[in-house]
């Protein structure tokens, strides 16, 4: 019964995002088609847990070939939990991190962050904003409104747009009343990621665009599809080599 009622708080949960982002979600799949028209990239980035999101925009199949992470391997989880929560919070890091991305000046930045206030997702919002580069923020302003922000400023107050994830403090959700476990962040993350992938498909397709669109390898004629957009974005997506 417990995993019932979880299923269904889940199923509510994203019905309520998807109703509450879908102003946003629209004008989100404008910046990112308008982007790809232009030949340009889109950044993803985020830090310990929220790199499955990143792990969801990259290299998938159905999913966009110009993607590029923002990452480093300081902020992987499986590398040393202590040492990537230090580096999250590290002053200066993302900066040097975004100083790696050679730009065309077509690029949109996804942040994939549920609290929103270490200096990792903090700075590379300034830092990318400051570049001129529009700042999509993955984050719930709820679940930081009562942090003291460790950056000086949250990532809510530094985004172009916000996509809300309508997640409680501390990123627990089970059981309802007196919640303390079963996180709803990855969930409303991935919900997200490709409510966006499905509106920009819907007006490429209306446009007469076509998306650089990965196919997966383990269908027939998978690798033949992808070997093009490989060598297409090779150079300007390390991550792919």
């Amino acid at each position: 019964m417990p995993v019932d009622v979880y299923g269904d708080q889940v199923l509510s949960h994203l019905a309520r995002v998807g109703e509450h982002n879908a102003d946003a979600l629209d004008d989100v799949s404008d910046l990112v088609l308008a982007g790809i028209r232009a030949d340009g990239l889109v950044l993803t980035a985020g830090a310990g847990h929220s790199l499955a999101a990143v792990a969801e925009t990259f290299f998938r199949a159905g999913g966009l070939a110009n993607v590029r992470p923002l990452f480093t391997e300081d902020l992987q989880v499986f590398g040393g939990a202590r040492r990537a929560t230090a580096a999250e919070r590290r002053p200066g890091l993302a900066r040097s991190v975004f100083g790696l991305v050679t730009r065309s000046g077509h690029e949109v930045l996804f942040i994939f962050s549920n609290s929103g206030i270490n200096h990792y997702p903090v700075e590379l919002a300034l830092t990318a904003l400051e570049a001129g580069v529009p700042v999509v923020a993955v984050t719930s302003p709820a679940a930081s409104a009562d942090t003291p922000p460790r950056a000086g400023t949250k990532l809510s107050l530094n985004a172009t747009i916000i996509l809300d994830t309508l997640t409680g403090p501390g990123d627990v959700s089970y059981p309802a009343e007196s919640p303390v476990t079963a996180s709803l962040s990855t969930l409303s993350n991935a919900f997200l990621w490709n409510q966006v992938l499905a509106r920009v498909f819907d007006k490429a397709t209306a446009a007469g665009v076509e998306l650089p669109l990965w196919r997966s390898s383990n269908v027939e004629g998978g690798d033949a599809a992808n070997a093009g957009l490989l060598e297409r974005f090779g150079d300007r997506v390390p991550q792919l080599g």
